[in-house]
């Protein structure tokens, strides 16, 4: 079975970078999409320049995901994007709310996504759930213990996912990103000049090239499963170890 252009995607976290990216390159693919997110104004722009649909919501509130999935009647691609790092504490510094936000967006959010659109997605015959992580799923690094921890959760629940749903039509993929300039350190560090040094002195990925991952992974014909596509700038090789170039 080839897979069709026209399945219907939902995109969480939407509102900004890969997600956003994500909505415009799907639908210019040609695939109706559901953007949820909870920046409601950047929906409602985002929605305008691309024709996609949205409806707000927040992956971390379990009755926000429910109000979503109610009124959500068909769904065959699942993008779930939204997630986020906040502070860079060591361990015996850690913040208890950073950590449970972190998990409650990453990992609970995730969860509470697929339980809710699997009916539909396996009702489409061609379902594909794609989760997007992070290499922060599988390296660690010091200040780093509180996003690794989630991610790293957020991919065994992917792997288990992709075991418990054998022999039924889904898919399940995970994107593991590197270093990608979008707001995602200026939210983590809340400093726009520590945000920007983050990327000082190499390329670092865009949203697109995320968004094109994406894409392409649910382009393939139906009996192919993407497990895992990790996408690192040339100039990073890990979490930690990044060339850069003198100013």
């Amino acid at each position: 079975m080839s897979a069709s252009p026209q399945r219907v995607a939902v995109v969480t976290g939407a509102s900004s970078g890969i997600g956003a990216a994500t909505v415009r390159r799907l639908r210019a693919d040609g695939h109706p999409v559901l953007a949820g997110a909870r920046r409601t104004d950047r929906l409602e722009a985002l929605a305008a320049q691309t024709g996609a649909r949205w409806m707000p919501l927040d992956v971390s509130d379990a009755q926000s995901v429910r109000d979503f999935v109610a009124k959500v009647d068909e769904c065959a691609i699942l993008v779930n994007n939204a997630g986020g790092a906040f502070g860079f504490n060591p361990i015996a510094e850690a913040v208890d709310e950073e950590w449970e936000r972190m998990y409650a967006t990453n990992v609970l959010g995730t969860m509470r996504m697929i339980g809710g659109l699997l009916p539909l997605l396996e009702r489409s015959g061609e379902g594909h759930v794609v989760n997007v992580g992070s290499i922060a799923g599988f390296e660690v690094y010091p200040g780093g213990a509180g996003y690794t921890a989630a991610k790293h959760a957020e991919r065994a629940l992917t792997r288990t996912l992709r075991m418990e749903l054998l022999g039924r039509p889904i898919r399940v993929t995970e994107i593991s990103p590197g270093l990608v300039e979008t707001e995602f350190s200026l939210v983590r560090l809340g400093d726009a000049e520590r945000a920007q040094a983050v990327y000082a002195g190499m390329r670092p990925l865009v949203a697109d090239d995320i968004a094109d991952c994406i894409a392409w992974v649910v382009s393939r014909p139906g009996h192919v499963n993407i497990d895992e596509i990790v996408a690192r700038p040339r100039d990073q090789a890990t979490a930690t170890l990044v060339h850069r170039r003198p100013d």
